[in-house]
């Protein structure tokens, strides 16, 4: 058996919030649980899978008695709000009657995309889609993020890559990425590329540094 644990859950409560933030009792908790569920569901078809493709890499949800919000990081923000916020409008809208609870929206902006883990995963499964060389790809993704500040990155693709008969696993890594350190940032994400031979797994690790260090600056 493998001795993996998911880098986010690893961290969550120590150095990383959760991404629910609410309080129910028992009997309300499982309906809530799958509302949540469905709200990050239907944004990310919304949003991610139709145009825009407004590159939504992260949504958080918390809950008061009286309102829902929304908070959904997005790398353009410019597209999920739309000419004079119609588009935001509409999607606050669409979540009330999905909830039928009092929906607000907030939007924060990914200040760097290319050091994000969503953001890259997605990146590479759209470009594995159109039949790209996944070896120059998965290199360009890693240096622009060593480029734009990481201290290290490492992409993992499995499956029929390039149409072989056999699956396989491929990997690039640059610096280091230190993931038994609970201090460390590291950002991850796995993504799945439906191409023409078959479903395509895509794993970003990204090493942001230590939460000691971005706490003194």
């Amino acid at each position: 058996m493998g001795q993996k644990t998911h880098p986010f859950g690893f961290r969550v409560g120590i150095t990383e919030a959760h991404k629910s933030r609410w309080y129910a009792p028992k009997a309300l908790f499982a309906e809530l649980l799958v509302e949540d569920f469905r709200i990050r569901d239907y944004v990310d078809r919304r949003l991610n899978r139709t145009p825009p493709f407004a590159a939504v890499s992260d949504i958080h949800i918390e809950r008061t008695r009286e309102e829902l919000t929304v908070i959904l990081k997005t790398a353009r923000p410019g597209l999920v709000i739309g000419p004079k916020g119609q588009e935001i409008d509409q999607l606050t809208q669409d979540l009330q009657t999905l909830t039928g609870r009092k929906v607000s929206t907030k939007i924060i902006e990914v200040q760097n995309p290319d050091t994000d883990a969503r953001l890259i995963a997605e990146a590479v499964a759209e470009q594995m889609k159109k039949r790209s060389n996944f070896r120059r790809l998965t290199k360009q993704r890693c240096e622009a993020a060593m480029h734009a500040g990481a201290k290290g990155v490492r992409i993992q693709l499995s499956g029929r890559l390039g149409g072989a008969e056999m699956s396989r696993r491929f990997q690039t890594r640059l610096g280091s990425i230190p993931l038994s350190t609970l201090q460390a940032h590291v950002d991850y994400a796995c993504v799945v590329s439906r191409t023409t031979y078959g479903t395509i797994g895509v794993k970003v690790w990204v090493f942001k540094g230590m939460y000691t260090d971005s706490e003194e600056e």
